[in-house]
């Protein structure tokens, strides 16, 4: 069968075999690379600028005065960012490209996701691609950029325990590891409220259900803010744990609201496979009654009738019975 005339036959629900499956997430996946691969090469031939626009609001923040060094004494404690060994300059080329990368190109890999996820939704719920795509990439770079933002908060209130005798070096490539996991951390983070109201408009997640976990979600948010932050430190925590938790709300009401839509279109769209819907009980008027002609007669019992001389009954007995 030509390739075309197999693309034709796709299941109207999206069903497929498990090979086909495999196939597909396989495809999503190249593409999501490639696009990641292409970024992250534009992003090595503008590295100086990159390393320089990551850097400078920490060194604005924590860095020496030009023309002193992080021993030079002072009343304030100041930092030195360094490259220590012969491969650190080539390592931190990688990762801060890699980074650049997936940020980049997060809004190919959102809709190559989305995508793969699709074909399991309603032709109705298709049309939401476009939403999720660009809903995803905002809070992605949001993420992101917060991540930036408290970068410098973070490196001076750390930079401010320094005892005064002591020099502070950041060594380079410790420092960008720990920026470009803040950054990719804290974009996927922010993707959470976008993954449960995928669950729900995909008929997975009940927004009643979503909310009755706020307990375990507001803790579960905060155990992997503490355990995200490179730092540690609870501002940093605080600032990647509150947003969340007002996201998660936010896709509370979203899903609620979405809940509360389905169900005036379809009043059994709660129900589980196993549960019965309510029966309308209520008792309605009857319209008015038609007269049924009665059927032919059987040869037979029309000649019975005609020697009894009863065009009604024949032996006693009516046509029906």
């Amino acid at each position: 069968m030509p390739k075309s005339a197999r693309k034709q036959e796709k299941d109207p629900e999206g069903r497929m075999p498990l090979a086909a499956h495999l196939r597909e997430l396989r495809n999503r996946l190249l593409k999501s690379v490639l696009a990641m691969g292409v970024v992250t090469v534009i992003a090595m031939w503008q590295y100086d600028a990159i390393a320089h626009f990551i850097t400078g609001p920490v060194i604005d923040t924590v860095g020496c005065p030009s023309g002193t060094t992080a021993t030079t004494p002072r009343d304030h404690p100041c930092a030195q960012v360094t490259a220590n060994g012969l491969l650190a300059p080539f390592t931190i080329l990688l990762k801060l490209s890699l980074t650049t990368g997936v940020v980049g190109a997060s809004p190919v890999w959102l809709y190559q996701l989305w995508a793969f996820l699709a074909p399991g939704l309603h032709r109705t719920e298709k049309k939401y691609a476009l939403s999720f795509v660009g809903a995803g990439v905002p809070l992605f770079l949001g993420g992101a950029y917060l991540a930036y933002a408290v970068l410098p908060t973070t490196a001076g209130a750390l930079v401010g325990l320094t005892p005064g005798d002591w020099a502070n070096f950041f060594p380079a490539d410790e420092f960008f590891d720990i920026v470009t996991r803040m950054i990719v951390v804290f974009g996927l983070a922010f993707e959470l409220p976008l993954l449960l109201v995928l669950l729900n408009f995909g008929g997975v997640l009940t927004g009643r259900r979503i909310l009755g976990w706020w307990r375990f979600m507001v803790l579960g948010i905060t155990v992997f803010a503490a355990l995200a932050t490179p730092t540690g430190d609870p501002l940093t925590m605080g600032l990647l744990a509150a947003p969340i938790v007002v996201l998660y709300f936010g896709a509370v009401g979203i899903c609620l609201f979405n809940d509360r839509r389905r169900k005036l279109g379809n009043p059994d769209a709660e129900l589980s496979d196993d549960e019965a819907s309510e029966l309308d009980l209520k008792p309605s008027a009857v319209g008015e009654i038609e007269s049924v002609s009665s059927g032919r007669m059987l040869p037979e019992q029309a000649s019975g009738e005609a020697e009894s001389g009863d065009t009604g009954r024949r032996g006693g007995f009516d046509d029906v019975t």
